[in-house]
């Protein structure tokens, strides 16, 4: 049974968006809390059931979006002239039961019995195994490729270990479960796991491309943890290919320079989250209040303010992506399919659960990932903007959000951020009970001069020497 939480009420909905109608000269334009609050209590409500990637609710969040875009006067956006661009993806089902085999020796454990498949992307694959302890996780070293089996001893360590291990290109993460006894595998026997969709033509998104994440027994781990390294590991399962879709919401504010090679900005946020998932404590709607309504409202708000105003000499694109979860898989296909040529891009700014202040970071300060790598931050500040260095290089948000896919083209792309991993990240807890409308208010209020001044600039940030994404750093 579901935790109640408090769902959107349309009268206070409709009521605080109104106010959004009083003019306001723009030089002195206030972002305003209750507008903050009131579309947070939308997308982040009980009744939008989480927001999950590629569903109709990351749909109707998408049209909630694309209604404000229309609101504030924006134009439609997407290339095929609408505010809303369908992604398409395709989606595999799994036929009969996955096994799991260890070359030359004799170890053949089957779904349902012996593992999960709790992540895949409906490939099989086969690659080199490599045991990660806590007595070499420190010294090992990832190969793309590689089936990575994580030991128990791990601890807190695991998630970390696993996210190197992707980011250097593993096909696999394998990792014993205890709590998999025989009475729960029992009561998956048929299930083959969450298969994630891809877009055409690929096994993921430039976040998240392709790996496998595989939940064992305990006695199934104990056997794989016997082999040497270096045991070729296989994953075969058989899947057949249906349409599914996910959905941008793209709204544009055009500029007064209309040549051919000018310049715009783009601004964005991912409007997507996990939905329904594990029940924690009886309540298995996650929210994503923070991750990353937060950052939608961001967007809203900027294009709330920026249209307000007088007539920018370049244009701004406005996006929230779909998918991101995923891996991103929204970003990739707006970087595929743009309304405009990617070298026309001046700047990318991306807004990540900015719905509360990191403790690392100075008093009302965002931060911005990918610091050093461009002149972008470092001139935002300069006209106002609360950003500072990002103090957790070694979690890697650079390449974790909507920014990666555009920077990896050229385009000077930085993701905006509150706390990075807060106590509520990724549980159903992230709602607006836990959510700083202050610092929110505040964070929105100081990009909007400094995004102006921006706008009609013809300052062109660009990476510094060395600093480019090239790819797995």
């Amino acid at each position: 049974m579901l935790r109640t939480k408090t769902l959107v009420n349309p009268s206070l909905l409709i009521f605080c968006l109104s106010l959004s109608a009083l003019a306001q000269d723009s030089s002195s334009w206030k972002v305003k809390p209750e507008w903050v609050r009131a579309h947070e209590m939308f997308l982040a409500s009980d009744a939008m059931r989480g927001r999950g990637s590629a569903t109709a609710d990351e749909l109707v969040a998408a049209t909630y979006v694309a209604s404000q875009f229309e609101r504030f006067g924006l134009k439609p956006g997407a290339p095929d002239g609408t505010f809303i661009q369908r992604v398409e993806l395709v989606q595999p089902l799994m036929e009969g039961k996955p096994t799991l085999t260890a070359q030359n020796s004799g170890i053949s454990l089957e779904q349902g019995r012996d593992f999960l498949l709790s992540r895949t992307d409906g490939q099989g694959l086969s690659g080199p195994l490599l045991k990660i302890t806590a007595a070499n996780q420190g010294t090992a070293r990832f190969q793309p490729g590689s089936v990575v089996l994580l030991a128990s001893d791990l601890g807190e360590e695991s998630r970390a270990v696993a996210r190197r291990a992707v980011m250097a290109g593993a096909k696999a993460l394998l990792r014993v479960d205890p709590r998999l006894t025989p009475e729960k595998m029992q009561a998956v026997s048929g299930e083959g796991g969450s298969i994630h969709p891809h877009l055409t033509g690929s096994t993921g998104g430039v976040m998240g491309a392709g790996f496998t994440v595989v939940s064992l027994t305990s006695n199934a781990g104990d056997q794989l943890a016997r082999l040497p390294d270096g045991t070729t590991i296989s994953l075969q399962l058989q899947t057949k290919d249906t349409p599914r879709y996910s959905y941008n919401a793209v709204g544009v504010l055009p500029g007064k320079n209309s040549s051919p090679d000018a310049q715009v900005l783009l601004l964005s946020a991912h409007l997507d989250h996990l939905g329904i998932g594990t029940p924690v404590n009886g309540d298995s709607i996650y929210n994503g209040a923070d991750d990353d309504a937060s950052g939608t409202t961001a967007v809203i708000e900027l294009a709330h303010a920026l249209a307000s105003g007088q007539a920018l000499q370049r244009t701004v694109y406005f996006v929230c992506y779909g998918s991101e979860e995923l891996g991103g898989l929204g970003s990739t296909y707006f970087r595929e399919h743009p309304p405009i040529p990617l070298e026309h891009i001046a700047a990318n700014l991306e807004f990540e659960m900015i719905g509360d202040q990191d403790p690392k970071m100075p008093k009302g300060k965002m931060l911005l990932t990918g610091w050093d790598r461009s002149n972008l931050g470092p001139t935002l500040v300069q006209h106002g903007a609360l950003l500072g260095d990002d103090p957790y290089p070694e979690q890697h948000f650079f390449e974790r959000s909507d920014n990666y896919p555009l920077a990896l083209k050229g385009v000077v792309a930085h993701t905006a951020g509150g706390w990075g991993t807060p106590p509520t990240y990724h549980k159903p807890d992230d709602d607006l009970a836990h959510l700083d409308f202050s610092f929110m208010t505040e964070a929105i209020q100081s990009l909007i001069e400094p995004l102006r001044w921006l706008a009609n600039s013809d300052f062109v940030p660009h990476w510094l020497p060395g600093k480019q994404p090239h790819g797995r750093e």
